[in-house]
């Protein structure tokens, strides 16, 4: 089934981006863990930015409770004073909306060997922002944890997983001139004879076309293959999106 605009109507006049990328981790976990052996277990994560930093029952008149609030009649209460702020302007955050699968080796205490990062807008929407997902990747990469990009966002320019590879001083010949702004990649570091080996599989991604396939490698010789276009469809057909 072909890949929708899910960032431009006629979709996202009645489905949210957000659902579906936070929905879409979940299906890839269901198909996920019954790949891996014993021992591993496939878990999602969704973090939320400003737009959700606020639970939906706090209201704007809720108070924090006085701490002199036991004090008897007629005790001298002191004023709190509060220094004046060395700094004090409006800044824009931005929504660093983060989704993930993250897979753990259980015996190893939980210790974590490989992540799948859904692109989301505001991975995209600016160079900080941008260097901040690639550092993340890089960071991960370098500790031999292996790192999947999943990138359908169609209203940001960019290719996230070409600037992982100039962070890491590596070009990828299948990105050509201008690498795609849609695409989807893995990546793994390995070590060998006190060497280490970067490998990476990247395919470019097309609206109205199929998702590929992609290895994510939890351990040095062994990896699952997400299947992401039927985990995109399983979540096409759960959201209702057509």
């Amino acid at each position: 089934m072909p890949l929708r605009d899910h960032f431009h109507t006629p979709i996202s006049r009645t489905f949210a981006w957000e659902g579906f990328h936070g929905t879409w981790p979940g299906m890839l976990v269901g198909r996920v863990r019954d790949l891996l052996p014993d021992g591993y277990l496939a878990e999602p994560r969704a973090r939320m930015g400003q737009y959700f930093e606020r639970d939906i029952g706090t209201s704007d008149r809720e108070e924090l409770p006085s701490p002199i609030s036991n004090i008897g009649p007629g005790t001298a209460m002191t004023p709190q004073i509060t220094a004046e702020p060395t700094v004090s302007a409006e800044i824009d955050i931005g929504d660093q909306h983060e989704y993930e699968v993250l897979i753990y080796d259980m015996e190893r205490e939980k210790k974590l060997v490989a992540a799948v990062e859904f692109v989301s807008p505001g991975n995209k929407d600016r160079a900080e922002h941008r260097q901040a997902f690639v550092a993340k990747c890089s960071t991960l990469l370098q500790q031999g944890i292996s790192v999947a990009i999943v990138d359908i966002v169609t209203h940001r320019a960019g290719n996230l997983y070409a600037q992982l590879l100039g962070e890491l001083g590596v070009s990828d010949p299948s990105l050509g001139t201008k690498p795609p702004p849609l695409y989807a990649a893995s990546c793994r570091t390995k070590s060998h004879q006190h060497r280490n080996r970067f490998d990476a599989w990247a395919y470019p991604v097309a609206l109205g076309q199929p998702l590929p396939s992609l290895p994510l490698w939890y351990a040095p010789d062994r990896a699952v293959t997400l299947d992401l276009e039927g985990s995109y469809e399983d979540t096409c057909r759960l959201l209702g999106v057509e």
